[in-house]
């Protein structure tokens, strides 16, 4: 049967359907591509957490929030607690290492420069030239308990330093202190001699072309202005407590790190001037003084030259980095003007030396009058004080000085009764070449650096 009837009319009616279906299907699918695509570019799907997000032993991770964020609500109403997610930050910086708690280690490694490879030593320091037959005491390092006090680096040193004038100013423990930073730094580079003046050259300067690093060193042992006992002077010291001593600071314009250095001086005796007038002595029987010590005498003359540092620097808008050497105490077994000697050949083990009495007292004072100048110059962004305090582990060293070898080859004639020995002073190389190790610590960190790198 041929006709048409409905269930024919249905089958052409859905081939039709499917016939238009197939044909305007290409042109639906170019019409919704790029919609879809437009979608997916300005707002994409998101994408599921990285398995790096999850490494082994990352379970615990610190996340400091941030100062303007709104502090995070415990829980919204009807919900569950919702902690607010803040981008990870790097720790903190550690603080500043404690140099002054440690140990002495013994260190196979040894000092990095000798009394033939360094033309800058004094005779006097000179330990091993001059015959001193033992060496154990170049084989020990200072371990601080609670950091790590790398190996000096001397090029790191002139890096740091490059086109600055760095001046090491005060007694003869601050011309000490400079001649083992000269020497540790000749390891990598000569220095020339561009200046020198004075009676015994107390005022001298070398330079680093390569870096073009200045070092000098300025005799000033008590700081502020004084009249030194002499032959032809007065049999005693003369210190104005009031007025800043200008052969070194009349140079603090040029100055870029100042190292301050004195003590020693200030036990010899001496009458103290302030405000025109004597202040009192000490030690001076016969002159009609009143007798004060030294102590607070030594805590005016800090007083005075570092509040001058400030006003000076305030006033040229110079930027000036200042430390200040505590106290070396000295080993004499004895009376130092009575033959005594240092004769120990090791370091003394932690708890078998203490710290205390005129030791403890001097290094207080300075470390206090630091304290105090970092206060009053908070304000000044050009100032950056610190205390070296280098007088504990100084104290552990009572093998360190040249003794009877502050003279050359003292036994070559048969060994004496009696013989001076130089129990203040420290053999070059020797633990003074720790001071500077320390030294460049504290560039290193107020450069940015990482102390215990």
């Amino acid at each position: 049967m041929g006709g048409s009837g409905p269930f024919n009319d249905q089958k052409h009616q859905q081939r039709s359907f499917l016939f238009s279906f197939w044909r305007f299907l290409p042109y639906t699918i170019y019409a919704i591509l790029p919609l879809a695509l437009f979608r997916l570019y300005f707002y994409p799907l998101p994408l599921p957490p990285s398995p790096t997000d999850h490494l082994p032993g990352s379970d615990r991770i610190l996340a400091t929030p941030s100062l303007s964020s709104p502090p995070p609500q415990a829980e919204e109403a009807g919900g569950d607690a919702i902690t607010e997610a803040h981008p990870l930050l790097p720790p903190p910086p550690p603080p500043p290492c404690d140099y002054t708690n440690g140990e002495w280690v013994h260190d196979k490694s040894g000092p990095l420069y000798n009394g033939t490879t360094c033309g800058t030593i004094k005779d006097g320091q000179n330990c091993i030239a001059h015959g001193r037959p033992d060496v154990e005491y170049l084989y020990w390092r200072w371990k601080p308990h609670q950091c790590y006090l790398p190996r000096f680096e001397p090029t790191k040193f002139l890096q740091l330093l490059r086109n600055k004038n760095v001046a090491f100013v005060g007694d003869s423990m601050a011309r000490n202190q400079l001649e083992s930073l000269l020497c540790m730094l000749s390891s990598v580079s000569d220095p020339t001699l561009v200046f020198r003046d004075g009676e015994d050259n107390k005022f001298r300067k070398w330079n680093f072309a390569g870096h073009n690093v200045t070092i000098s060193v300025y005799w000033s042992p008590f700081l502020v202005k004084g009249v030194e006992k002499s032959s032809s002077g007065p049999d005693h010291n003369e210190l104005y407590l009031d007025s800043v001593d200008e052969r070194w600071a009349g140079d603090l314009g040029s100055l870029d790190v100042v190292v301050l250095s004195v003590g020693h001086w200030f036990l010899h005796p001496a009458v103290y001037y302030e405000g025109g007038s004597a202040l009192g002595c000490h030690y001076c029987p016969g002159l009609n003084h009143t007798e004060i010590g030294f102590y607070d005498v030594l805590r005016k003359a800090l007083r005075t030259t570092l509040k001058a540092l400030i006003a000076r620097t305030r006033a040229s808008g110079r930027a000036t980095d200042v430390l200040v050497t505590t106290f070396s105490p000295s080993h004499f077994e004895g009376d130092w003007d009575k033959f005594g000697a240092c004769p120990k050949m090791k370091p003394y083990q932690e708890g078998e030396k203490r710290l205390e009495g005129m030791d403890a007292e001097m290094r207080k004072i300075e470390v206090e009058e630091v304290e105090a100048a970092k206060a009053d110059a908070r304000d000044f962004s050009g100032f950056r004080f610190d205390a070296l305090d280098i007088t504990k582990l100084s104290l552990m060293r009572p093998d360190g000085h040249p003794g009877p070898y502050m003279y050359p080859f003292p036994f070559a004639d048969g060994v004496k009764d009696r013989v001076q020995n130089d129990c203040v002073h420290w053999c070059l190389p020797g633990p003074i070449d720790t001071w500077n190790e320390i030294l460049l610590e504290v560039i290193k960190r107020w450069n940015g650096g990482e102390m215990n790198k």
